[in-house]
């Protein structure tokens, strides 16, 4: 190791790296073939040479206390000998590897002086300050930041995170249709009987019993037995939005059925009252378990509207049942069915408006693609409905009839944009993964706040 000759060209202009470009074999990174070198914990205090720094300079490449968070790239005592020891030693090459060494030097003793590029190192020692590496990953702390950038989101080759709903559409959302019907026309048809209105009060218990009727066959239909109805009366549990609702309309069906049969026959009237006022206590809880029930899974659109979605279901429960009121009775009877309607799109569009603000970027789905069609044609004939039901439906019957219709097919398009939204958001990966990184960082800076 005493001549330029030896791994160099000796012929002067040499790279500031000292490798020579005549018939040496060093490569790129200072690496000499068959060179044996000395204690490696001394060679990683030194450092050792590369065409690139971490800090950008030429000819050096600092040790591992300086990239794992140290101060002092080149250990701060370097004098020169160690970069003429590994590169050419001819000329101009020794006088620029000299001068590269001195720069070098230099940059390391004003880094030393004005701190750590990372961590808190203290003074300009041989790189003993406490780096990164002691830290460890600290997130959240005062005058630290990541140094790794977050990451874009993507998904594995585009595929959906989540697997999606094997429910069908007309069977499902029938169900949560006719479910809310039944159980609002119940709590109707009670009013109804309790103030004297009682074609009112026949009209809304027949339609309630077809209705929870229609609404098992779709949950049946949709399971594909009815042994499967059956099993999920084996056993009640409580913290189970599916096993609760099948054991509501277990218990809601025979009352409604039962106070519709002695409605149109006319006989039993204790049984009838009674089972009038058992469907109108549980009426409230059928129409809104659904809600529960599909908030309850993991679909983004759904699941993240859980705050809003039974006031939701409710108000299109309400819509409809007040619609059936219009429908099937007189004028001189349909007072209650008229305010009814008023108030019931009233809060189905406030609590949409509702979720939809909160929910964020999940929201699109419940403006775009089929759901957003579906919550449109809702809004429109809900707010046609309520305005007949308003102005007209009191003074003639077609106008209360047509008014009626309008909201009952609101409800049905509130259901089936709500279900067809629900699928949209379990296709697209980013509305489950998103929401999930802006909770998280709201958590960390409410954390930072809180600290």
């Amino acid at each position: 190791m005493s001549g330029g000759t030896e791994h160099g060209d000796g012929t002067g202009e040499g790279p500031a790296n000292g490798s020579g470009n005549g018939s040496g074999r060093r490569s790129g990174n200072g690496y000499k073939p068959g060179e044996t070198y000395g204690n490696p914990a001394e060679e990683r205090e030194h450092g050792s040479v590369a065409d690139v720094t971490k800090e950008g300079l030429r000819g050096v490449r600092p040790g591992r206390a300086a990239l794992v968070g140290g101060q002092d790239l080149t250990d701060g005592g370097g004098d020169g000998s160690r970069a003429a020891e590994h590169g050419g030693r001819g000329g101009a090459g020794q006088a620029a590897e000299a001068d590269s060494w001195a720069r070098v030097e230099a940059d390391a003793g004003a880094s030393a002086s004005a701190g750590p590029a990372y961590g808190e190192g203290k003074g300009s020692g041989r790189g003993r300050g406490r780096g990164r590496h002691r830290g460890g990953r600290r997130r959240g702390r005062k005058g630290e930041q990541t140094m790794v950038p977050e990451a874009e989101f993507t998904s594995y080759y585009g595929r959906p995170v989540l697997n999606q709903p094997a429910w069908q559409p007309l069977n499902i959302a029938g169900y949560f249709f006719l479910g809310g019907l039944a159980g609002a026309g119940s709590v109707l048809a009670a009013g109804a009987e309790t103030t004297g209105r009682p074609v009112m009060a026949r009209a809304l218990k027949t339609s309630s019993a077809v209705a929870v009727a229609g609404s098992a066959a779709a949950l049946v239909h949709d399971l594909g037995r009815p042994s499967r109805f059956v099993n999920m009366l084996r056993v009640f549990k409580p913290t189970s939005p599916m096993s609760v609702g099948s054991w509501l309309l277990a218990a809601y069906g025979p009352a409604a059925g039962a106070a519709a049969l002695c409605a149109l026959s006319g006989r039993l009237p204790r049984l009838g009252r009674a089972a009038t006022a058992g469907a109108a206590l549980l009426g409230p809880a059928v129409a809104a378990y659904t809600a529960v029930l599909a908030a309850d899974t993991a679909v983004p659109g759904w699941h993240d509207g859980y705050r809003e979605l039974p006031f939701v279901f409710v108000g299109s429960a309400a819509t409809a049942a007040s619609g059936m009121a219009l429908a099937m009775s007189p004028t001189a009877e349909n007072g209650p069915a008229r305010s009814a309607a008023l108030a019931s799109t009233a809060l189905e569009n406030a609590a949409l408006k509702a979720m939809e603000r909160r929910l964020g970027l999940v929201a699109e789905v419940y403006r775009d693609g089929t759901g957003g069609r579906w919550m449109r044609a809702a809004e429109v004939l809900s707010a046609a409905g309520a305005a007949g039901a308003g102005l007209l439906a009191g003074r003639s019957r077609v106008a209360a009839g047509v008014s009626g219709l309008a909201l009952l097919a609101a409800s049905a398009c509130t259901r089936l944009g709500v279900f067809h939204a629900g699928l949209e958001s379990s296709k697209d990966p980013k509305y489950t993964v998103v929401p999930q990184r802006e909770r998280l960082r709201r958590r960390e800076q409410d954390g930072e706040g809180a600290g």
